[in-house]
């Protein structure tokens, strides 16, 4: 007699920070769920250091934003992008950018109508993935199988079963899951996107000498560089630009661990000792310095997958449906704000107040911020690469201050491909069969984001508390876990909207706002915000069929 199958409402294959985000989200929603991962523990190899506004408001939502700031640089560290011919050489470039202790002041000191009011923070992916883990461990609701991979799994109208075993030892049994649901977001060579028959589409890379094809990326140490470089400047990324070597160079602690990726020579010998020699020469010299880690990657992709789900119960979300290259730190980003999507719709259809709709308007409302995102971050990589280098960059004289002059000058121009607000903030899913339209939405940007009532964009942002308060609270603060009405008139309307939410078991709250500011923000006087924080309707009054606007809300009509 086989034994009897685990279960969990939600299966989540990856534990990257996607499939950890995702679970969290879902524990927040007092769902459970279950978490495999093939290796034992999260990867200690730096990858993307960006956390955006977006992902920073994630953070705060489910109570970790403080303890996820802590992480990464010191708090006082500025974090500058600084252009050098050679690390020991000429400076040709500083794009200044704030500390975090700058980014916060400045919150404080905002007007209410602020939006940035969780600004982007650095701190690289392995601080920040082994934090998810440690606080998913803290969680009722999730249950973690690190070390345990997928084999085979089935879905059926009821259900999704799946097959997992013990990485080591291998002898330890496997164990056989049912799940109502299951979710691959087990990255770029995703084994639940193959099992389903689900390829990539978009652009395979760029073809140019930087940021397109064949790079590695390198975990090193070298103690040297803070004193003899980096003392009067200070930041967050150094690139070394010459004809010989281009190479970008991350600071991760502050101190003397950096990460950099640079371009594979055709030909060479990828191994250590091609690392070291890279980094000589983006030196200029042979500074101290030890490889702690290697890997190949290949950059200028632009990947979104053909379909986002299976049709029935299998979803996929992460890298599994979007590569990046990293110009922008898009990539962590959008899958972070992809699995906060992803995890009420799947709350609601477990707690059974949502209706099947629900599902394909994952794919509808995400698909679109796929290709938009992945386009946005080639086209950034794209305008690294052109930069120009003339042979006399590093030569004294007229035409060396020339060169470095003409480098500088379009160097000078990036400020936004590290900010890129309108990535951040602008994601709106107009369109989305669970949307209500009403009026035009703002125009999209990559470096502009317009707050709108509109629905279908995220929404707008505004501070309860008057500017000069250390911890100001925010509109965001209130919020409900399921729905919110905002009132911004009188506080005896709406009641048959609660009242339609209540029949149909939907979670909502009622939120009444008596600042004549913070309306026009929103444009209407009654305002229906779902659990992502995206505006699904507003209006002066009620519809007349308020049961019906839930039911197009949570996708049952």
């Amino acid at each position: 007699m086989s034994p009897r199958p685990f279960y969990a409402p939600v299966a989540i294959v990856g534990g990257g920070p996607v499939g950890l985000m995702l679970a969290l989200f879902l524990d927040r929603h007092n769902v459970k769920s279950v978490v495999f991962n093939w290796e034992e523990t999260t990867r200690w190899h730096p990858k993307g250091s960006t956390h955006n506004s977006r992902t920073m408001e994630h953070y705060r939502r489910l109570g970790i934003g403080a303890q996820v700031r802590q992480l990464g640089l010191p708090q006082d560290h500025p974090t500058d992008v600084v252009y050098l011919t050679r690390f020991y050489g000429r400076q040709l470039a500083q794009v200044r950018m704030p500390s975090s202790i700058e980014k916060l002041r400045a919150v404080i000191a905002a007007p209410c109508n602020h939006q940035n009011f969780e600004p982007i923070h650095r701190a690289n992916q392995m601080y920040v993935e082994k934090f998810l883990l440690e606080h998913a461990r803290t969680r009722p609701n999730i249950s973690l199988r690190f070390g345990w991979e997928l084999g085979e799994f089935r879905e059926d109208a009821t259900g999704v079963s799946l097959q997992v075993e013990r990485v080591s030892p291998a002898a330890a049994p496997a164990e056989t899951w049912q799940a109502e649901y299951m979710v691959g977001a087990d990255g770029g060579q995703s084994q639940v996107r193959r099992g389903l028959g689900i390829r990539y589409g978009g652009q395979e890379t760029l073809k140019q000498a930087f940021l397109g094809g064949s790079m590695m990326s390198t975990h090193i140490r070298a103690p040297s560089l803070v004193g003899e470089c980096f003392a009067n400047r200070r930041g967050y990324q150094y690139w070394a630009i010459n004809p010989d070597v281009r190479l970008t160079m991350v600071n991760l602690n502050g101190v003397d661990e950096y990460m950099f990726f640079t371009p594979v020579p055709e030909g060479a010998n990828f191994d250590e000792q091609l690392a070291i020699r890279t980094f000589h020469r983006a030196c200029g010299q042979e500074a101290p310095v030890t490889v702690l880690g290697n890997r190949l990657w290949t950059a200028g992709v632009a990947l979104w997958a053909d379909r986002f789900w299976s049709g029935e119960r299998i979803f996929l979300a992460g890298d599994a449906i979007h590569l990046f290259t990293p110009t922008g730190g898009f990539g962590l980003n959008t899958g972070i704000d992809g699995a906060g999507n992803l995890a009420w719709k799947l709350a609601a259809l477990v707690q059974g107040w949502g209706g099947q709709k629900l599902k394909a308007s994952y794919e509808a409302e995400r698909r679109p911020i796929a290709k938009r995102n992945t386009t946005a971050a080639q086209m950034l990589a794209k305008n690294v690469g052109d930069v120009e280098i003339r042979p006399q960059i590093e030569a004294v004289g007229p035409a060396g201050d020339a060169a470095r002059k003409s480098a500088g000058d379009y160097l000078d121009t990036f400020g936004e491909e590290f900010a890129s607000i309108g990535v951040q903030l602008g994601v709106r899913y107009d369109g989305s069969p669970i949307i209500f339209e009403d009026g035009t939405p703002p125009r999209d940007s990559i470096n502009c984001y317009t707050p709108s009532g509109v629905p279908g964009g995220r929404a707008p942002h505004y501070f309860i508390d008057p500017p000069g308060m250390a911890h100001r609270r925010s509109l965001f603060d209130r919020f409900g876990v399921g729905f919110t009405l905002l009132r911004f008139t009188d506080q005896t309307d709406g009641a048959a909207l609660i009242a339609a939410a209540q029949r149909r078991g939907v979670p909502l709250e009622v939120v009444d706002v008596a600042d004549a500011d913070a309306r026009d923000l929103y444009g209407r006087d009654l305002v229906l915000i779902r659990p992502d924080q995206h505006i699904c309707w507003r209006g002066d009054r009620l519809p007349a069929d308020c049961a019906a606007l839930i039911a197009k809300a949570v996708g049952a009509d």
